[in-house]
């Protein structure tokens, strides 16, 4: 593997890492007002996550024949529209993940990760920026074009993504949902493949923890919603 990869990956680690002494170091500076409050926690996690950000894309670029070669990249323009599609078919696949989950394996709905995340948007809007921006950069870098990219060099494709999924559900805290992050791993390890280009799995990601916010965000006001529409259509079918 590159070397400028293990430096990402010890960047990457070093970040996860900060988040037990990083807080109390804004804590102690006056800058946070309570230690390990959500608006504390989001902070650190913006700094940390933007600080981060910047030598791990400067050494991705390094590298970005890496692990195709000189295997030409898919046009940009079809590129655009693998994103999109992309979008729907990862829309797909974690549903069709999500309702194994819940009726074969009989594992509860819904992402405690997510929500979690969420919540601390909530009292910190700024974090929206990690969860739907930063944090889909980083975790495309790490996960699809390092830790895949240098096991599909060695391996197929699939014992490539089982493998780099395992790890991406671990650093979740989440193997109850190991199967959804696994499903993820490989739509995103798909388009990255196919089109040869990081960015279009790292858009795809991005449209997908935006359109999660949102739904997780807005849960209450749809179920509202839903809840009027069903009385209208009883009312309707009055007549």
């Amino acid at each position: 593997m590159h070397k400028q990869y293990w430096w990402i990956l010890i960047i990457y680690a070093l970040m996860q890492i900060s988040g037990f002494f990083g807080p109390p170091i804004l804590y102690g500076l006056g800058i946070a007002d309570s230690l390990f409050s959500l608006e504390t926690v989001a902070l650190w996690s913006l700094i940390s996550f933007t600080i981060a950000l910047i030598p791990i894309l400067i050494l991705a670029i390094q590298t970005k024949e890496y692990p195709f070669g000189q295997e030409e990249k898919l046009p940009f323009h079809q590129s655009f529209g693998w994103v999109v599609l992309g979008f729907f078919l990862a829309i797909f696949v974690q549903g069709l993940a999500g309702a194994i989950e819940t009726y074969i394996f009989k594992i509860e709905t819904g992402s405690e990760n997510t929500q979690n995340l969420v919540e601390i948007a909530k009292s910190f809007p700024a974090f929206f920026i990690v969860f739907t921006i930063i944090g889909p950069i980083l975790e495309e870098i790490v996960f699809r074009k390092v830790i895949f990219g240098a096991l599909y060099t060695r391996y197929n494709f699939w014992t490539s993504v089982i493998i780099s999924s395992i790890i991406f559900g671990i650093v979740h805290f989440e193997i109850e949902h190991l199967l959804i992050y696994a499903s993820m791993g490989a739509t995103f390890a798909f388009l990255y493949v196919k089109t040869k280009r990081l960015i279009v799995p790292i858009m795809t990601h991005i449209l997908m923890n935006t359109f999660a916010s949102i739904v997780t965000f807005y849960s209450d006001d749809l179920e509202k919603y839903l809840e009027k529409l069903e009385q209208m259509q009883q009312f309707i079918g009055m007549f």
